[in-house]
């Protein structure tokens, strides 16, 4: 039975596209300030093809890569986090979704402080962790929430668990998702909760997102409309807004996503099936802190090739990124990067697939593949690869 093992490194960018200086992102370039400033090696995933990848020429080439490989542009106008999925499963947004920067309507905030009975404090662009240090005191005193955004278009609330009970600071997202809609309309409203006192804030892994609904359908649901399952690990869930999946995991980040995905890979599957997981510590975790992202990368590739042994004969592993977030620039948002894509398993030839105008081509290729036939957006490469 046809199997795909789609693992989204969240923010792994490989250099900046052709576009970035209109994104303000001239210059960024996240694996390569990683592996310049920290001289880590990632063997498992250099075997597999990652230093032939066009552009990247700080990493020692193989000369037999034991996979396939490219990088993928996005054609998409954004750099966010739905917008580079999206883009993977098909669909490429003409507009960004809009963004912010000094906070929202005055009319939101009063009737989300209506619906929920508490205050807000914030209201503002900020970094998550900076914020609940910022107003973390106020907070627990006062029992308002803190709302932020960033330069993505979110609408992000923390609370601590022990002054908003989790179930309560979902019913407040929930509240907020209904009322961003029309002009108001936001990409994701983020449940972002905290533990610990002032001074030792840390965000818990029991965040959620509320996305909007993709305007069309999706590699997801070709796939579940053609007979196929899809698995969905970590916030992939979310960022479908449940859309074109069978089954669904949340995770505590990396080590549990990649322990949850092999749970997934260990279950028969009855059906042609795509895992599809989201490794999000990169992004989350370490935007402006460029030895834990380093740190994350080694480990992830320590625990590859577990992942790969648990592949059979006619699965496929898929490693790529949604966008870049380069921990060396001052900024703390995404950049608008290149990402790598990786393919292994026993039918994939080691070819060099180049650069893909759009990563809309990966999940052209995910649907030829298990449906043998390719009804979306994106042109397959599957006769090149196997």
């Amino acid at each position: 039975m046809k199997r795909v093992l789609w693992i989204v490194l969240d923010s792994l960018g490989i250099g900046e596209m052709p576009d970035a200086d209109r994104f303000g992102d001239k210059g960024s370039d996240t694996l390569r300030h990683i592996v310049e400033e920290t001289k880590i090696r990632l063997p498992d995933m250099e075997a597999l093809g990652l230093a032939n990848i066009d552009g990247i020429n700080y990493l020692p080439r193989v000369d037999k890569p034991r996979g396939a490989y490219a990088r993928a542009g996005f054609l998409s106008d954004g750099k966010d986090t739905i917008t580079g999925h999206w883009e993977m499963a098909g669909i490429v947004l003409d507009e960004p979704f809009q963004t912010y920067p000094n906070g929202f309507d005055a009319e939101i905030i009063t009737g989300l402080e209506e619906q929920c009975g508490r205050k807000v404090i914030g209201n503002k662009a900020a970094s998550g962790t900076k914020i609940i240090e910022e107003l973390g005191e106020e907070h627990s005193a006062t029992g308002a929430i803190i709302v932020y955004t960033s330069a993505d278009s979110v609408f992000q609330i923390a609370a601590h668990e022990d002054v908003v009970p989790l179930d309560e600071l979902y019913r407040i997202c929930e509240a907020a998702r209904a009322m961003l809609v029309g002009k108001h309309n936001v990409a994701r409203v983020i449940a972002r909760p905290f533990v610990g006192r002032s001074g030792q804030y840390v965000r818990t892994a029991n965040r959620r997102d509320y996305a909007v609904s993709p305007p069309e359908k999706t590699v997801l649901d070709i796939l579940q409309g053609g007979g196929a399952e899809v698995w969905a690990v970590g916030k992939i869930e979310d960022i479908f807004n449940k859309r074109g999946i069978d089954r669904a995991v949340h995770t505590a980040g990396n080590d549990d996503g990649i322990d949850k995905t092999l749970e997934f890979m260990a279950q028969p599957a009855t059906k042609p099936t795509l895992v599809y997981t989201n490794l999000v510590d990169f992004d989350s975790k370490y935007r402006n802190d460029i030895y834990g992202y380093a740190q994350a990368l080694v480990d992830f590739d320590k625990r590859l090739e577990e992942i790969l042994r648990c592949l059979q004969k006619e699965d496929i592993l898929i490693l790529c990124a949604d966008h870049g977030c380069d921990p060396k620039t001052p900024s703390s948002d995404h950049s608008r990067e290149y990402v790598p894509i990786l393919l292994y398993g026993a039918a994939v030839k080691p070819v060099n697939l180049g650069t893909l105008d759009s990563i809309a081509d990966l999940g052209a290729t995910v649907v030829d593949y298990l449906l043998g036939s390719s009804s979306t957006f994106g042109r397959s490469f599957l006769n090149q690869l196997i």
